[in-house]
């Protein structure tokens, strides 16, 4: 049987010879185990050239390339010359394949930002932002454009499934919230109307608020957290799994299979998300009027809220619900596929969605308003 040669210790020699500098390493270098460091065999010296041999080597693994990557680096930034001799040319080629990757940024230090600085970052990020988002809605219309000559590839099976996903799942927490959101609003309504004598206005405040503004208003953004970001952590999902990719590979569009389904489901189930919203929240109202201090009769209520809620304010409320839907599926969608592709990537996502979707909604329910004022709605 040969004998194994017992492993010896990693070692760096080194002689300094005018301005030469010459580094012999040897033993059995590990990087599991005790390895010289380059600024100890330095000793604070400033060579004009260094020579590292390797004469005595025996195993090596990556701590040698690392090695001599750190001498390569002390020669870059100091100007002196570096001369390989008698080095594993394996070593050589991975300490240059550590050469090519890039260097990790050097840590901020913390505190105070520069405000022109960052005022310009967040301008520039949301231009990009702006660009995307109007990219994918381009990509949308043109994917409505093939669903009408017959070329999409879209599927009404996923469409229906969506729809059931976002519109019958979600009544039970659609009719929670808006009930309570009724029932708010009639008790801090009656704070007000009974200075006045007028207990029976609670009826048109209530009504007029909800079916205008806080139906479909809570119906959005209960779909924004609970729809919204479940399409963004499907879609970023499917990303990480490179899915969308091997889509595009086979000739299939991710917005015609992907995106629109879940556009036209939100677009479409909202108006009846919205419509049971107002229901209940007309209910909540409906049973604190009828509950002391205010006692007022169920009929009574229901007879004054028709005085005030007319079928313009339910198309008002059907209008903004529909328009809320798309912005939602496009949110979603959207973070969906600007994901990265790692786990971490999909949770973010997941966010962005649901703030992105919020967003929206607000900004969109203000212009609402200012659009309906004018056109006197």
């Amino acid at each position: 049987m040969i004998p194994v040669p017992f492993p010896t210790a990693a070692r760096a020699d080194t002689s300094l010879a005018g301005d030469t500098l010459t580094v012999r390493v040897g033993g059995d270098w590990r990087i599991t185990e005790k390895h010289p460091d380059w600024a100890q065999q330095l000793d604070g010296r400033q060579p004009r050239q260094v020579v590292l041999a390797g004469p005595e080597l025996g195993a090596w693994d990556s701590s040698l390339a690392l090695f001599i990557r750190c001498v390569q680096l002390w020669a870059g930034r100091t100007g002196a010359t570096l001369v390989l001799e008698q080095l594993p040319a394996g070593a050589v080629r991975l300490a240059a394949s550590l050469a090519r990757e890039p260097l990790a940024p050097a840590a901020q230090p913390r505190g105070l930002p520069n405000l022109p600085t960052a005022v310009g970052t967040e301008t520039v990020r949301l231009w990009r932002e702006t660009k995307d988002f109007s990219q994918l809605v381009g990509e949308c219309v043109f994917s409505m454009g093939r669903f009408f000559k017959g070329q999409a590839h879209f599927r009404w099976r996923d469409c229906f499934a969506e729809m059931q996903q976002c519109g019958a799942m979600a009544l039970p927490i659609v009719g929670l919230i808006s009930f309570l959101v009724g029932v708010t609003l009639a008790y801090t309504g009656s704070l007000v109307v009974r200075q006045y004598g007028g207990d029976i206005w609670i009826a048109d405040m209530v009504g007029l608020a909800v079916v205008r503004e806080m139906g479909p208003m809570m119906a959005a953004i209960v779909l924004a957290g609970r729809t919204g970001a479940a399409f963004a952590a499907t879609l970023g999902n499917m990303k990480a799994n490179e899915e969308i990719d091997a889509l595009s590979t086979l000739g299939v569009s991710p917005i015609d299979f992907l995106v629109m389904p879940r556009i036209v489901a939100l677009f479409c189930m909202m108006p009846f998300l919205a419509l049971y919203a107002d229901g209940m929240g007309i209910l909540g109202g409906m049973a604190i009027a009828a509950a002391p201090p205010l006692n007022i009769p169920a009929n009574l209520y229901w007879a004054e809220m028709q005085t005030i809620v007319d079928l313009s304010d339910i198309t008002t409320g059907i209008i903004k619900a529909a328009a809320f839907g798309l912005l939602i599926g496009l949110a979603g969608c959207w973070r969906g596929l600007q994901a990265d592709r790692s786990a971490a990537g999909v949770g973010q996502a997941a966010t962005a969605a649901v703030v992105t979707g919020i967003l929206l909604i607000i900004v969109a329910d203000s212009l609402f308003a200012v659009a309906f004022d004018i056109l006197g709605w």
